[in-house]
């Protein structure tokens, strides 16, 4: 009998955006003492041959004191692009791991950086330019065109969706790891379709 093929990587991406949100949800809400990343990005991924999400680079990880909401530093060390608006003020709390987990997953599902060069003399957000995209329906145009097509729709567009959840300006918007990971897996269904109708999405203008 013939080995069967692996499936391409198209396929195998929400299972690595799972595997990720596993991971932080581990770090946000199961460890003790709990702990921030403060460095979610491409380069801190690491698959093994069977392309199991593993978090790594843990360098600028911080330990949040129980009782504690959030930890205030005078300095910021991160990834521009990955850091989230309130992290530049000096404020780390889990929702910078949010937010930098959504950055991500744009990233994933777009194959693009989070800064994008839109002209020569201009830049543009990841964050902006896909939300533009799904207020207009237009998930086709966000999805990696290295994809050639080859990818599951409602897959690819439940991590478009959950990265531009996460990637909310205001903390107090973004969801927990716990939300994360019930919305990547479409669980319970209700649930997500009620985020992807929000006014998020209804109300944007360009």
């Amino acid at each position: 009998m013939a080995a069967k093929s692996s499936p391409p990587f198209s396929f195998r991406l929400p299972n690595i955006a799972l595997g990720n949100s596993h991971g932080i949800l581990y770090l946000h809400h199961q460890a003790t003492p709990r702990i921030i990343h403060r460095g979610i990005e491409p380069s801190h991924v690491l698959l093994d041959s069977d392309f199991r999400a593993f978090i790594s680079g843990f360098g600028f990880a911080m330990i949040i004191p129980d009782g504690e909401t959030q930890v205030t530093k005078d300095f910021v060390k991160g990834t521009i692009g990955y850091l989230a608006p309130e992290f530049m003020l000096g404020k780390v709390n889990e929702s910078c791991d949010v937010y930098s987990f959504g950055i991500l997953l744009l990233e994933l599902a777009s194959g693009r950086k989070p800064i994008l060069d839109t002209s020569s003399t201009m830049k543009n957000a990841i964050v902006d330019w896909a939300l533009a995209l799904v207020c207009e329906k237009k998930f086709s145009e966000i999805v990696d065109p290295k994809l050639k097509g080859n990818y599951v729709e409602e897959e690819f567009k439940r991590v478009i969706v959950v990265g531009l959840m996460c990637a909310q300006d205001l903390f107090e918007k973004r969801p927990t790891m716990i939300d994360v990971v019930e919305l990547l897996k479409g669980e319970p269904k209700a649930k997500f379709s009620n985020k992807e109708s929000s006014k998020m999405f209804r109300s944007y203008i360009l």
